[in-house]
């Protein structure tokens, strides 16, 4: 029995000595996701003149759409990880009527990306020539080695 306790009272006393376990706990944050998720390749294929229902299309239905500014809709995105820094991002499409007029906020196309999909977009006319027919002495050749 004397033992026991000894042990007991050696085991208590290592707890109390040891540093605080409790600060190098911190309980599990979720990453929360909100809005419309905006990229630069979506934001790329918009362009002037499209309707609305090209843009919704690319970008998805909005976030926000303001019944008192009816040419304009808002598309909202917000990423609050669990540890680390919130990240938002705005994006405004303007219409003129039904059609795209411009666009606004923190999501930009990205210059270089739309200047070489011009770049790849060329329609080439290439000239129609007639085949050449054969000189009439000229020897032909046969497949397969038939004589």
């Amino acid at each position: 029995m004397k033992r026991f306790l000894s042990i007991s009272v050696l085991l208590l006393s290592a707890c109390s000595s040891a540093p605080d376990i409790t600060s190098h706990l911190t309980p599990f944050r979720i990453d929360v996701r909100q809005g419309n998720m905006v990229t630069q390749e979506m934001v790329a294929q918009l362009k002037p003149g499209q309707t609305r229902d090209q843009v919704r299309f690319i970008l998805g239905t909005p976030l926000v759409t303001d019944m008192f500014h009816a040419n304009r809709w808002d598309y909202v995105y917000r990423f609050q990880p669990g540890h680390g820094q919130v990240q938002e991002r705005h994006l405004i499409v303007f219409f003129n009527g039904d059609k795209l007029d411009h666009l606004g906020g923190d999501v930009v196309t990205n210059a270089s990306a739309v200047a070489s999909e011009k770049d790849t977009n060329r329609i080439i006319d290439i000239p129609a020539t007639e085949p050449t027919k054969p000189a009439a002495n000229a020897p032909v050749e046969k497949i397969d080695g038939a004589k």
